[in-house]
């Protein structure tokens, strides 16, 4: 007998509770409960790194966590990080030095790298490819993200020196 749950999570700036079966991960409870569809499922196996998203400041592949285990942390998936009126400089890289193509891994890709210029604010571009070592695309070369990366580093540098950001990443406006 399945016995239920309940988990209290900040998703994206917004506390969310709700009851949820022991076993349901991480990656399900975003999408199928909160209907947050930008952190996509992609093997199944944390081998590719579509599902990636931000708990409590670290980068982590929500394939591999219960929602359960989550319970009381900080999450932010992608649609955390922006909106169309308010990009974060990751988005805004991706879109001018065009680091998509289908799109299917962009989400994780961009969390994934959002924890990297945590870390390293102005990484090279060999810190880069290693920061993508765990996130798999399949129709780039991975040259495009790794400009687009390098494009938001410089742009959050520039935010910073101007005084519009504090030394943490920013999150969507008003989220």
């Amino acid at each position: 007998m399945n016995k239920s749950c309940k988990v209290t999570l900040t998703v994206n700036e917004v506390e969310r509770t709700a009851e949820v079966e022991p076993r349901m991960l991480l990656v399900h409870f975003l999408r199928e409960t909160l209907n947050l569809t930008g952190t996509h499922i992609g093997c199944d196996t944390s081998q590719c790194g579509a599902c990636t998203v931000m708990v409590n400041g670290e980068a982590v592949k929500s394939c591999t966590m219960l929602a359960v285990q989550a319970d009381g942390a900080s999450i932010t998936t992608v649609e955390g990080l922006g909106d169309v009126e308010h990009l974060h400089p990751i988005q805004q890289g991706f879109w001018e030095k065009h680091g998509l193509q289908c799109g299917f891994c962009t989400p994780g890709v961009m969390m994934a790298m959002v924890s990297l210029l945590q870390e390293h604010p102005d990484p090279t571009e060999e810190e880069v490819r290693e920061a993508l070592e765990g996130v798999i695309c399949r129709c780039t070369g991975y040259q495009f993200i790794v400009e687009a990366v390098l494009h938001a580093a410089a742009e959050m540098a520039k935010l910073q020196e101007s005084g519009h950001v504090s030394d943490t990443i920013p999150v969507g406006e008003g989220r």
